[in-house]
This record gives structure tokens, C-alpha cells and sequence, in this order.
């Protein structure tokens, strides 16, 4: 920015005061409770309950039967007395009849998980759900069970079965014959938090999962020469691996070059796993909010290691599996690590939390703790940012547990910023405008909602809203803070929320603390808000020894000023202000540096959405 000798601003005023934001009365009743404040930090009486799983999985790629048995030790932590556990049920999506809003191949619809045994303490539930304690609705299965008091625990014994979709994958199912990944592929307990008690929104294929953590314990049997990926770290690679493979798998953490762990000719020559009809691949994850895996008996697998964190010389490993067809794949570990540096050092700047990162070739786009499902792209540059918008993912909503059901923006948004920012790092020819054009397709219309609106209450706003409406507004507030303060600002949000569930207030209240600036103008005109951003050229015009333009702010969304100046003699001029320049404006008066016959006046940015673009330029007559 020009210092204030070389450039001055003359401000007009409108009546636009600071205000507080409005509070929900479930959000009220729970700052009431002191479970959350308005200062962006958990209320002294704030709870999360707690599972830990000890999965026992089988999966039969020839039939695709996927069978489990689970024992989940379950904290109630809740000041309430529960009555009910409610179980979700994913793959319950493919059953028959559900309403769902992403079509599938009818071939795939089925029974659903089907429930062959429940025991909740020492009481067996009727799991045909005659006698009223077992209610079955689509994705939901509500137990009612003995009462569980606060602060005590209860253990829930489930087996369980059911058949993996083949034609239509949506974020799991098979990727192709003897490839699969199994994403939320067991009964999981639904979250019971200080806002809505039960989650009981139904999973209807495009609102993502909500969890709530726990630690996981999981053995994976799958038959000889299949491979097992999954959230965690593996226990017994001396077990399921052939010796070289073990070792080549051992090194890889250790080396900053790519580790064929499993190459094409041992891929083809089946000699990967230890010789046995069956292998049980055993895994351990910590305070993860969920646990995925992936199975192919003929992907090769490339890992790297990376030091996340240079106080303690932490590593990190990354994972690419993939057919070796998909050439487009070879590149991905290389980009996969660099994202995962540029999230360590520079943006958000935290340490990469997780011992790994496993990006698999699937049919999805879709990230899980440790894990990514991703689809072959032929476009290099896609590929970037799908790799980078997946892994950014980490961060929100895993290490920070956000509602994604409810608030996508406060995951996708990241992501999306996340992409903008990291996918030039890897390759400075990237201008990744994903997300641009539909959200100023969008500005001004119907579908031009306030972010705060639910997630689940959208439909044609969903994109817009939960990922590249809420990147421009990061983005923007990136600008307005400065790269230090922003930093600042964002680790305050991590490191206060890592490990729990911020609902939207707590992530704006936790930014104004951890900047130390109070942004509730802010988040008030985007987040709550009707009407477009819309900034326009109202006059240009020659004063004494310079030249005087003025912007308006046409919209209700405060933006970023980007202006340039083109003279009669073909010089030119930029000036520029944050988004900040209008709290509590609506016209700015810019005076240039230069004092040549202007010929042009342009004020666009790509990352700029504007209404009308028609009234950004300015042409002398």
C-alpha cells in the first residue's frame, strides 16, 4: 500500500453502526449454560462426549459383503441422563426407497446394515425392532436404552453386515474390481453435543458427516494379495506384509524421496502380502473423529516422509495408492507432500497433526482423518487442486471438529482458500478460479442466501455458500489483517478449538480475540446479510495537482478496492485498499499519486465478484 503522503483518503459516512451479532436462542440458551461464550473460548461448563471403538471388519471383495463386530465404550460426559443412543447408519443411503438427493444406479439399492445383534450394557436390545426400544429410520437407528447418568460410561457390543455398493460410488463403495473404499462403513454413535443434543439428521449423499471423537482400535481382514490403507497407523506390517515390503514400508517415513513401497512388477507378480488365505491388517488412531480404510489387491503404493514440525522433528508420511495406469497419479505424492508443507510452515501454519496422509484413486472426491478418496483428473492443474483442497481438509473438520452437516462453510471454505493459496506454490502457473463464476452468476439473486443460513436448509445456494463464498471472505480478511495478524488470528481459532466442535459464533468470536480487532461489522454484512457485493466507478475527475475517483458500494458486502489507472501517455497507476476501507462507509474518494490526463479507470479483480461488472470501468470521452 502507498503511504499517506502519497495517497489520502476522504471517507463519507453512513449510518451503518457496530453492532452485536444476533445469537440464535439455541446459541443463546447455550452461553446461558456456560458451555459456550461470546469471547470465543469453551464456557467453563463445556462437555463433548466420547467413544472408543474396537472394530473387527471383514470384507469379501467377491461378494462385497462387508461384516463387522464392534465394541464401543461410550462417556457420557453430558450433564443430562441419557435415555437413548442414536446410531447412524451410513450406508444406510443405498437402502431402498430412502429419499436421497444424489441419484444412484438402482442396481445398488439394498437392505442397508443390517443390525444382527445389539447389546447395550447387559441389556440385548430386540434389533427386529418389534417391542418399540430399536427404531429404524433411513440413516438413524435410535436405542432406547438403560439410562446412562452423567459422567458415566456404558459399552455397546454390535455385529452387524451388509452388502458394499458396486455401480454408483459415492464417497465409498468399489472403485473397480478388486479396488474398494470403505468410508463410514460401520454403525457409528451419533453425536450428542450442548446445542441440539442428538444429532438426527438424516444422510442423504450430499451434506457431509458430523463426529464426534473418539479413539479407534481396528482389525481389517481381507483376503491373500489384498492391501489395506485406513486412517491410523498400522500395527503389524511384519504380519501382513512379504519381508521386502515390510522393510521398503519401515524406511519410508525416514526418506525424503519417493519409496516404492509397492511397485508394478511386485503389484503383478503378487508379492506383496504374507501368503495366508486371509491377512488381518491391524490399526491405531487417537482422538480421530472418524476411521476409513481402502483395499486394492493391485495398486502400487509410493510414501515419502516430510518433518512437520522443527522443535520436535516430527514426521509425517505420505501416501499415494493407485493403479498404475493412472498416470496422471505419479505426480500426486510429490504434490501431496508439498501441501502438507505449506500447511506445517505457512498456511495455516500448524504443524500437520496426523502421522500420515494416505491419498487413494477412487471415484470421490472426499477426505477422511488420514485418508482421501480421489478421482484420476487428466488436467495436471486439477489434480493440484484436488490433492491440496482434500488434504487441507485435515485441519477442518477433523483436528477441528466443525459441523459440517450443519455449517459447510466452516470446512469448505478453508478448503477452497486452502486450494487458491497452496495449488500456485506447486506450480506457479495455477489461477485456480474454482468457484468464481458460479458465485457471480449468483450475486443479487434468490439464491443469494446469508451464510449463516444452515447448510442443511439449502439447496441451488449449497456451493456457493460452503465453499467459494466463505473462501472470498477468508480471503479477504487474509488481506485486511495482514499475513501476520491473519496467522495469528487463525492459530488462536486451531489451538482454542482443536479437538471440540466451534459452532459459527465461536469462530468469530475467536478471531476477534485472537486478532485483537473486532470484526463484527464484518461478519454481520457477509454472514448475516442480504445483497450482493457491487462496487462501482461514480466519478473521476482532475483536482490541482492530482486526480480524484470515487467508489461507491452499491452492495452490502464489503470488498477489496483494487483500482487501476491508465494515463493519456500510457503510464499507469494501481491503488488498492482492504476490504476494511468500508466499515461504516459506503464511498471512498481515492486521490491518484500522478497528475496526467487519465484515459481509463479500471476497478476488477478476479477474486473480486462484483454484481456489475458494466460500472467498474471508467473511459474519458
Amino acid at each position: 500500500m502507498r503511504n499517506a503522503a502519497a495517497l489520502l483518503f476522504l471517507f463519507i459516512s453512513c449510518a451503518v453502526f457496530s453492532q452485536e451479532l444476533y445469537l440464535p436462542l439455541n446459541i443463546r440458551a447455550a452461553v446461558d449454560k456456560g458451555t459456550r461464550t461470546t469471547q470465543g473460548v469453551p464456557g467453563k461448563n463445556y462437555w463433548q462426549n466420547f467413544a472408543d471403538y474396537d472394530l473387527n471388519i471383514r470384507f469379501t471383495p467377491k461378494s462385497r459383503l462387508v461384516s463387522g463386530n464392534q465394541i464401543v465404550t461410550y462417556s457420557n460426559n453430558s450433564p443430562d441422563t441419557l435415555k437413548t443412543i442414536v446410531l447412524r447408519l451410513y450406508p444406510n443411503f443405498y437402502l431402498k426407497g430412502f429419499m436421497r438427493d444424489r441419484e444412484i444406479d438402482p442396481a445398488d439399492e439394498s437392505e442397508g446394515v443390517i443390525l444382527d445383534q445389539v447389546t447395550v450394557g447387559n441389556t440385548v436390545m430386540d434389533v427386529t425392532g418389534k417391542d418399540r426400544k430399536v427404531r429404524y429410520d433411513g440413516t438413524i437407528v435410535t436405542l432406547r436404552v438403560p439410562p446412562i447418568p452423567p459422567g458415566s460410561m456404558t459399552k455397546l457390543n454390535i455385529t452387524w453386515h451388509y452388502t458394499l455398493n458396486e455401480g454408483s460410488h459415492n464417497r465409498m463403495g468399489q472403485v473397480a474390481k478388486g479396488s474398494y473404499f470403505l468410508g463410514f462403513a460401520f454403525p457409528r454413535i451419533a453425536v450428542y453435543d450442548d446445542v441440539e443434543g442428538w444429532d438426527r439428521s438424516q444422510y442423504r449423499g450430499r451434506n457431509e458427516p458430523y463426529f464426534d471423537y473418539g479413539n479407534f482400535q481396528a482389525s481389517i481382514t481381507v483376503p491373500k494379495d489384498y492391501v489395506v490403507w485406513a486412517t491410523g497407523e498400522l500395527q503389524n506390517p511384519d504380519e501382513v506384509f512379504r519381508p521386502a515390503i515390510a522393510a521398503k514400508y519401515k524406511s519410508a517415513l525416514a526418506s525424503d524421496a519417493i519409496v516404492n513401497v509397492i511397485d508394478s512388477s511386485e503389484s503383478t507378480a503378487k508379492k506383496v502380502t504374507a501368503p495366508n488365505k486371509w491377512n488381518t491388517f491391524k490399526f491405531k488412531a487417537s482422538f480421530v473423529p472418524d476411521f476409513a480404510f481402502a483395499t486394492s489387491d493391485h495398486y502400487i503404493w509410493q510414501a515419502c516422509g516430510i518433518t512437520v514440525d522443527s522443535a520436535t522433528g516430527r514426521r509425517v508420511m505420505v501416501n499415494t495408492a493407485f493403479n498404475k495406469n493412472q498416470k496422471d497419479f505419479f505426480e500426486v505424492n510429490d504434490f501431496s507432500r508439498k501441501t502438507v508443507e505449506v500447511m506445517s510452515f505457512d498456511f495455516p501454519g500448524v504443524p500437520f497433526p496426523y502421522p500420515h496422509i494416505t491419498i487413494f484413486e477412487g471415484l470421490d472426491q472426499m477426505e477422511y482423518p488420514m485418508m482421501v478418496n480421489d478421482n484420476a483428473i487428466p488436467d495436471r492443474a486439477e489434480t493440484i487442486e484436488l490433492t491440496d483442497h482434500e488434504i487441507v481438509h485435515t485441519m477442518f473438520p477433523f483436528y477441528v471438529g466443525t459441523n459440517q452437516t450443519r455449517y459447510a462453510w466452516m470446512d469448505e471454505g478453508w478448503a477452497t482458500i486452502g486450494e487458491w493459496y497452496i495449488s500456485p506454490k506447486i506450480d506457479s502457473t495455477i489461477f485456480d478460479e474454482y468457484g468464481i463464476e458460479p458465485t457471480r452468476l449468483s450475486l443479487g439473486r434468490e439464491v443469494d442466501v446469508p451464510l449463516i443460513i444452515s447448510s442443511y436448509e439449502l439447496d441451488e445456494a449449497y456451493f456457493v455458500n460452503a465453499y467459494a463464498k466463505p473462501a472470498f471472505i477468508f480471503l479477504y480478511l487474509k488481506d485486511m489483517l495482514g499475513d501476520s495478524l491473519f496467522r495469528k488470528a487463525l492459530g488462536h481459532y486451531i489451538d482454542t478449538w482443536k479437538g471440540k466442535h466451534p459452532l459459527p459464533w465461536d469462530f468469530f468470536y475467536a478471531i476477534n480475540n485472537g486478532s485483537g480487532v473486532n470484526l463484527d461489522w464484518y461478519w454481520k454484512a457477509w454472514f448475516y446479510d442480504y445483497g450482493p457485493a457491487d462496487i462501482a466507478i461514480t466519478s473521476v475527475k482532475k483536482i490541482l495537482d492530482s486526480n480524484e475517483i470515487i467508489i461507491t458500494s452499491k452492495g452490502t458486502k464489503p470488498v477489496p478496492v483494487h483500482c487501476e489507472v491508465l494515463y493519456e501517455d500510457g503510464s499507469t497507476e494501481k491503488l488498492k485498499h482492504t476490504a476494511a476501507i468500508w466499515e461504516n462507509r459506503k464511498e471512498i474518494i481515492l486521490r491518484t499519486e500522478a497528475s496526467g490526463n487519465i484515459a481509463k479507470v479500471t476497478v476488477l479483480h478476479p477474486y473480486v465478484p462484483d454484481v456489475d461488472e458494466g460500472d467498474n470501468i471508467w473511459k474519458a470521452e
